[in-house]
């Protein structure tokens, strides 16, 4: 399940990037839940084709990643956001959230 999320998300960033045959075949699998025979029928390709484009697809966002590091930087400030908004509900003392808040930025 958790590979299956994390071709959603790298898909979501990156496939725009792929070529409209890459963006079909993809989506059949990750999004629409369908078999490579499934595929394959519905493309007048083999299976191995489908199963070759998907993991060459794969291999092409994992790529983009390493590369361009939005998901990962996309996850960096979420998580400081996320310690921005508890700092502004903590109940503390003024000058250490400033401290803090300034430490975040």
């Amino acid at each position: 399940m958790e590979k299956i999320v994390q071709q959603g998300i790298l898909y979501d960033f990156y496939g725009e990037l792929l070529t409209e045959h890459q963006r079909n075949v993809y989506e059949s699998v990750v999004y629409e839940n369908l078999s490579l025979g499934e595929i394959a029928d519905e493309m007048n390709i083999s299976r191995q084709a489908v199963h070759d484009m998907i993991k060459r697809t794969d291999r092409i966002l994992e790529d983009y990643e390493a590369r361009l590091g939005l998901v990962r930087r996309f996850g960096e400030i979420r998580k400081r956001i996320e310690h921005l908004e508890a700092l502004t509900t903590a109940d503390s003392e003024e000058y250490r959230l400033c401290e803090e808040i300034k430490d975040l930025l």
